[in-house]
């Protein structure tokens, strides 16, 4: 099945209100263009979920300036001061999550789990109004699993079939997202032809990507 689509495509899944999760690290493996996307649309009131909101003029940062979102999920926010200036003013609200946490709740959703134990933040704010399970006499937090509507990921190399290859450090997230959401949604820097690819080095299989469009190479 050929999962190469149009920006029309794309544009014709983003709806107000969608949780939607979006790969990167410091914009490292940010699929930009979708963010693009994002914002052509002007779909507004959506909960991100992402290791962090980036600059404010790249990637996910330009959503929060744009004010297209409601909350994040992020395991920081320090390097876009617009997030925080939001977050005080009461116009964001940001769910802090240590980035370990972050991925071990990522991929719960994706693996279909209940949730992950972790000793982190045990005794902090972090483990506020959070359920504490004591085993082998250790207490651990229960840190429940996400999941998204949509999640946009970006890859460096793509078969028409959506398996991916991802560029080294810009993997990041990107395989733990595309297990965890309803509709993922994947930007390649190179589309191949089905059978172009080593198996052995596809790192998320096409049948976890619904949709793939060209992206430029930024990373």
């Amino acid at each position: 099945m050929n999962k190469v689509a149009t920006k029309e495509d794309v544009l014709a899944r983003l709806k107000d209100g969608q949780v939607i999760m979006i790969g990167g690290f410091l914009d490292t493996g940010t699929p930009e263009a979708l963010v693009d996307v994002l914002i052509e649309q002007k779909v507004k009131n959506l909960t991100v979920i992402a290791n962090d909101t980036a600059f404010p003029e790249q990637g996910i940062g330009k959503l929060v300036v744009n004010r297209q979102v409601a909350r994040v999920i992020v395991s920081h926010i320090g390097t876009n001061p617009e997030t925080g200036r939001q977050m005080n003013a009461g116009e964001l609200k940001v769910d802090l999550t240590p980035q370990g946490t972050l991925a071990e709740r990522i991929r719960s959703g994706g693996a279909g789990l209940g949730g992950v134990l972790t000793p982190t933040g045990v005794g902090t704010i972090v483990g506020e109004g959070k359920e504490q399970i004591v085993s082998q006499g250790k207490t651990y937090l229960l840190e429940l699993p996400l999941k998204a509507d949509i999640a946009l990921i970006k890859a460096w190399k793509a078969d028409k079939y959506g398996n991916l290859i991802y560029n080294r450090a810009a993997r990041n997230f990107n395989p733990l997202m595309a297990m965890a959401a309803d509709f993922v949604i994947a930007e390649a820097e190179e589309i191949l032809e089905v059978g172009s690819l080593d198996p052995d080095q596809v790192m998320t299989p096409g049948a976890c990507v619904d949709m793939i469009i060209q992206g430029e190479k930024i990373w």
